[in-house]
């Protein structure tokens, strides 16, 4: 059985140390790594027709930069230190699209930093940690 493990990366510190973390694992057990950036997005809208054809070439448009910007410089930097990782970036909420991740590519663990870059933080334990942790089929580490 291969092992996978996912780390959700949104570019705040708390998700660097995750991200190290898993790089960490990773390197030692020869584990596959994911690294999940999720752009925060609602499908309850209410639009006319226009606006929903506006808001998809948005969409499109975040995914592309999230993509440049974000994650495939972290996993080309990666692949150079010799860890097999794949780049995922995916619109949805936080913690149910991270879970949705999980399935699709067999993940064994789910590693997240404690809080994340959301404006709206819990002091102690971030909302999309807490949810993880209360709602994941699969092991989660939480990093400080």
């Amino acid at each position: 059985m291969s092992k996978v493990l996912l780390v959700g990366f949104d570019c705040s510190e708390c998700s660097g140390r995750a991200l190290e973390y898993a790089v960490e694992w990773a390197e030692a057990s020869k584990h596959q790594l994911i690294i999940a950036h999720v752009i925060d997005w609602s499908p309850y809208s209410f639009n006319t027709p226009q606006e929903n054809e506006e808001r998809h070439k948005r969409r499109e448009a975040e995914l592309d930069r999230a993509h440049k910007e974000i994650i495939d410089p972290v996993v080309s930097e990666l692949r150079e230190r010799g860890v097999y990782a794949r780049g995922v970036i995916r619109h949805g909420h936080p913690a149910e699209t991270l879970c949705a991740v999980a399935e699709e590519f067999g993940v064994t663990n789910i590693i997240i930093g404690k809080t994340g870059s959301s404006r709206i933080k819990t002091q102690l334990f971030g909302s999309v940690a807490n949810t993880l942790v209360q709602t994941s089929q699969q092991a989660v580490t939480v990093v400080p």
